[in-house]
C-alpha cells in the first residue's frame, strides 16, 4: 500500500473527458491529474497520422513537461459513407476555431442524403501511456460500433456525442449514461485492457 497515492497526469484540459476517465479508473489507488493541475505547459501539436502516434506524441510531450507518468488518448469518429472522415483529424474537422456544435451541424448536413442503411460510423480510441521521463511504456485501442443520428441529441456527452447511436441502443451517446458508456464506449473498450496494466505496474507512476 502506498501512504501517498502516486499520481497520473491525463493529458486533457476538457472537463467531461477527465471525468469519463475518472470513472473508468477509479478503482485504482492513483491519483488523476489533468494538465489544469501543471503550474504551466505547452501545448503538444497532434501531428501523427493516426490515432496511437498522436496519443503517444502528447503522452511523451507532457509527461517530460510535467515530470510524471501520463496517460493521453486520441480519438475520431469514422463515418463508412464519408470514407471515413472525419477520422483522425476529428477535432480538427470543419477547422480548428469552431466549436462541437458547429462540427455536428456540418457532418449532419454531410449526411442529409444517406438513407438509414448508410450511416454506419464507429468511434476509434487509442491510448498511451508514458513514464515520467517520457518513455511510451503501453498502448491501447478499442472501438465502438454504430450509426449516425439524424439529428443531434442530448447533452450527457462531450464531442460528437450527441450524433452516434451505439449498436443496440435507440439513444445517442449523449443521452446515455455515464454508467452506461463506461461499459460500451471506445474508451471503455481501450481502458479495459490499461487498466490491468496500470494495476499491475503502480511502480511506473512513482
Amino acid at each position: 500500500m502506498f501512504d501517498v497515492k502516486p499520481k497520473l497526469l491525463i493529458a486533457t484540459t476538457n472537463p467531461g473527458k477527465l471525468a469519463e476517465l475518472r470513472g473508468l479508473l477509479l478503482t485504482l489507488p492513483i491519483e488523476l491529474q489533468g494538465l489544469a493541475d501543471l503550474s504551466s505547459y505547452t501545448e503538444v501539436v497532434e501531428t501523427g497520422s493516426t490515432y496511437s502516434e498522436n496519443a503517444s506524441l502528447k503522452a511523451s510531450g507532457y509527461a517530460e513537461q510535467g515530470q510524471m507518468a501520463t496517460l493521453a488518448d486520441d480519438s475520431g469518429l469514422e463515418i463508412a459513407a464519408l470514407d471515413g472522415d472525419p477520422g483522425v483529424r476529428s477535432a480538427r474537422y470543419g477547422g480548428p476555431d469552431i466549436t462541437f456544435a458547429d462540427k455536428i451541424h456540418l457532418l449532419l448536413k454531410a449526411m442529409n442524403s444517406k438513407p438509414d442503411h448508410d450511416r454506419r460510423a464507429r468511434f476509434v480510441c487509442s491510448v498511451a501511456i508514458a513514464d515520467r521521463d517520457g518513455h511510451i511504456v503501453h498502448t491501447s485501442d478499442g472501438v465502438c460500433n454504430g450509426k449516425i443520428a439524424r439529428e443531434a441529441r442530448g447533452d450527457l456527452g462531450f464531442g460528437y456525442d450527441p450524433i452516434f447511436v451505439p449498436d443496440g441502443f435507440d439513444q445517442t451517446f449523449g443521452e446515455l449514461s455515464n454508467d452506461v458508456k463506461q461499459k460500451i464506449s471506445h474508451r471503455a473498450s481501450a481502458f479495459a485492457r490499461i487498466i490491468p496494466f496500470l494495476r499491475d505496474n503502480i511502480a511506473i507512476l512513482t
